[in-house]
């Protein structure tokens, strides 16, 4: 129900083109897990030293209760984030470009969140995501589909020149992109139009696009156009899937925002 931005037609039409893409699935793509992983660990779980590498600055100190065995994306390549959720704390745990250095995690950055409330971290600070925001809550979890709904808004990606050089509420950090007037900073918003069929869909596809439309798109990081974020799950079936790849840029429209 939220207005549609002024400048709606302008920015859809820099990314009308590009297809929706779940950037996660099951079983393996080039030796490694589809999405990004995370481990759930429980109140007592021992915390670990973590040497902030980049961004120690903007870090949130820790220690943290990652374990050393703790999945990382990519197996350790491209963003190599590594996410703890400690569920009976309601505290959650992730660090960006993670590897493990004797008994203890080098990473680039790192931040922690209390889920059972809604502090935001300081401005202009970064987080393990680009845009300063938790990389867990944008994430399509094959366990939403099991109970019928995701409740949240999705993270996704667009490529620089499709990104303005600022950021919204509730992002907290800016990258120097190369996107323009008619860009999307990070934290905006776009959602699936609502006269968009979704009826000839799967059942798991549908609950998806149920939530593109309720709760929408927010941008949290460069990347590839309309890559939508997901966790690994062998229950998904990525044939599937693929399927949500019907959908175009041109299918969504721009949550209205403040320049």
């Amino acid at each position: 129900g939220s207005p549609i931005d002024p400048y709606n037609t302008q920015i859809i039409a820099g990314i009308s083109s590009p297809v929706i893409k779940a950037d996660f699935g099951s079983g393996l793509w080039q030796g490694v897990p589809i999405g990004i992983p995370y481990i759930v660990v429980c109140g007592n779980q021992p915390k670990t030293t973590i040497n902030f590498t980049d961004y120690g600055d903007e870090s949130d100190a820790g220690p943290y209760p990652i374990p050393l065995n703790a999945p990382i994306e990519g197996n350790g390549n491209g963003d190599a984030h590594v996410i703890a959720v400690d569920v009976e704390n309601k505290m959650l745990y992730e660090l960006f470009y993670s590897r493990v250095n004797g008994n203890r995690w080098d990473a680039s950055s790192g931040a922690v969140f209390n889920l059972a409330g809604n502090q935001m971290r300081p401005e202009t600070w970064t987080s393990a995501d680009a845009a300063g925001l938790p990389i867990f809550p944008g994430l399509v979890r094959y366990d939403e589909i099991v109970k019928g709904e995701i409740d949240h808004p999705i993270r996704f990606t667009l490529t620089s020149n499709n990104v303005k050089p600022a950021y919204i509420y509730p992002a907290r950090h800016k990258v120097n992109s190369s996107g323009g007037q008619y860009s999307l900073p990070f934290g905006a918003r776009i959602r699936l139009k609502a006269n968009i069929d979704i009826s000839t869909y799967s059942v798991t596809n549908q609950i998806i696009l149920r939530a593109m439309k309720k709760y929408g798109l927010i941008l949290a990081d460069i990347g590839s156009n309309l890559y939508i974020s997901g966790a690994p799950d062998e229950r998904w079936n990525n044939d599937d899937l693929r399927k949500l790849g019907q959908l175009h840029g041109s299918d969504f429209e721009v949550v209205k925002f403040n320049n």
